[in-house]
């Protein structure tokens, strides 16, 4: 990717505004929490996780409408939009103590998706460099190439873990150079970002990827939880393996969440669907987990796609993802503290 482009990060530098705005949609935050921006350092004091909108969906191959996804995911709340929510169970209020900040949207026109995700992957440097976790609200697949590479910068390629829940491996091999959401994890390997046998996935199933695309992701030494295994030995068993391996000689771990990992049933607002997959309740537990028994070093939620969606309940899954794995962060630093 080059470096010789001098565009601006976000829609809010683009338009020499103070407050974020969003590229689709009106201009709040994700539910409440104070506007920050990259150009105002100040803004960002205190603030342990950074809201970024990542509304790109060029790269799908299916059904786009994921860009909407970041202001879906943002705002699908039945709550006042206060910046306050304590988790029942846990006894924290991740976006108060984690001084949860949103800095809008990252600028990323639909046809220039080489710039876009060069300024995603600057954005994300950015937040991991100022000592915070950057949550990416996308936008599809294609984006986690730009944002775990983003971090990986910061932390050190090779340093960093990704544990990545989906329903597609996303290892492709686009021929001619293109960008798209099934080719993320190759990229992000070929890169040197993320070594391959410190990549995990979990919930793979259906009739993709081919046996060719599996043998470059076995040669890789990569560990793919399909959803076979996970049903045979249990979704705790698959990762608390997961997290063992992430944990071996490494910093810590990036997170990327694609909802069609949980069953269209339970997610239908999504572009490729695929039936069979986890619950939403599992999901939400995993991400806990991880927030809680890792070093998370940010995280991508991406493929919400609010055209197909049926009343919500995909925008609010991707926002209760959000929460659920900041909850388990803020319980992991209190302990930690």
């Amino acid at each position: 990717m080059s470096d010789e482009r001098e565009l601006p990060n976000s829609y809010a530098e683009a338009h020499g505004r103070t407050r974020p705005p969003n590229r689709y949609g009106p201009g709040h935050t994700y539910l409440g929490v104070p506007s920050a921006s990259l150009r105002d350092p100040d803004s960002l004091a205190g603030a342990q996780a950074v809201i970024v909108g990542a509304p790109f969906d060029a790269g799908t191959s299916y059904r786009p409408g994921a860009r909407f996804g970041p202001q879906a995911i943002r705002g699908t709340d039945y709550l006042p939009h206060s910046g306050y929510r304590p988790h029942l169970a846990l006894r924290v209020d991740p976006l108060g103590e984690l001084g949860v900040v949103d800095v809008g949207d990252v600028n990323m026109p639909q046809l220039d998706s080489e710039g876009g995700l060069e300024r995603l992957m600057e954005t994300c440097r950015q937040v991991a460099e100022a000592g915070a976790i950057p949550v990416v609200l996308g936008g599809d697949h294609t984006i986690t190439y730009a944002t775990a590479q983003g971090v990986a910068k910061h932390h050190g390629f090779g340093r960093v873990a990704l544990i990545h829940f989906d329903a597609h491996a996303d290892t492709g091999d686009s021929e001619g150079g293109l960008w798209g959401h099934g080719t993320p994890m190759r990229r992000l390997i070929m890169s040197g970002a993320v070594r391959g046998d410190r990549f995990l996935q979990i919930g793979l199933r259906g009739y993709w990827p081919d046996p060719p695309i599996l043998e470059w992701m076995a040669d890789q030494r990569m560990r793919w939880y399909e959803m076979t295994e996970v049903v045979e030995r249990g979704l705790d068993a698959c990762l608390t393996e997961a997290l063992e391996r992430a944990a071996e000689d490494c910093d810590g771990v990036f997170l990327s969440v694609d909802v069609d990992v949980v069953d269209p049933g339970m997610a239908p607002g999504t572009g490729t669907p695929e039936s069979g997959g986890l619950t939403s309740r599992q999901l939400l537990d995993a991400v806990r987990r991880i927030g809680m028994e890792s070093n998370l070093l940010g995280m991508d939620v991406v493929e919400v796609a609010p055209a197909y969606d049926q009343s919500d309940v995909t925008a609010l899954l991707g926002n209760r993802v959000v929460l659920e794995t900041l909850s388990g962060v803020t319980v992991r630093r209190k302990r930690d503290s």
